[in-house]
């Protein structure tokens, strides 16, 4: 079987659950997006979700930096995907590491039930910690693409968030006025305290 297809055995829908990570501005939405686009051409029914407090681009969409967007349903906890879940083959999660840990439960109950999950979401903050659920997410996962920006100082491949505010809590929105991605040498560089 090829992954990231849906997994059909013996006439039954396999579920799984795949992970898309990586540093602010690396494609992890357009990624997320583009999946979403071929179960549709594929006539599966999908459904997308995403945080409630993320509004930056739209209320009620997945937009990508490069401005393609997918009609998503804003939830405010985990659990209530599972409230509003219809009948879907396909489900996408955009922003999942500002979800709360029960995230976790409810990608596992999805694809247990037969479901094919795409969570797609940042596996670091500002500070280079693991962020939010994304670290268990990979941990439980049957296929992960860890996807890379370019480094603005040197041109290098792009693992990290930096944020360009002075502010300290770890969700802060923003775009490229409070982040840029950096390498792993560069972000040390200007981070020698973290």
């Amino acid at each position: 079987m090829m992954p990231f297809d849906q997994h059909i055995e013996n006439g039954l829908q396999r579920g799984n659950i795949e992970v898309i990570c990586g540093s602010m501005f690396s494609g992890k939405t357009e990624e997320l997006i583009r999946r979403m686009r071929r179960a549709q051409i594929a006539r599966q029914k999908v459904e997308l979700f995403k945080p409630a407090v993320d509004a930056r681009f739209h209320d009620s969409h997945i937009v990508s930096h490069d401005a393609r967007s997918i009609v998503s349903t804003p939830v405010k906890s985990a659990s209530q995907i599972l409230l509003m879940l219809q009948d879907a083959a396909v489900v996408g999660i955009d922003e999942a590491q500002f979800f709360d840990d029960e995230l976790v439960n409810v990608c596992n109950m999805l694809a247990n039930r037969g479901i094919r999950v795409i969570v797609a979401g940042l596996d670091m903050d500002f500070k280079g910690i693991p962020f939010g659920p994304i670290p268990e997410l990979m941990a439980v996962a049957d296929h992960i693409t860890k996807v890379h920006a370019i480094c603005v100082k040197c041109g290098n491949i792009a693992q990290f968030s930096h944020r360009l505010s002075e502010k300290e809590q770890t969700v802060l929105l923003g775009e490229k006025d409070v982040y840029e991605p950096l390498c792993r040498g560069c972000f040390r560089e200007i981070n020698q305290n973290l």
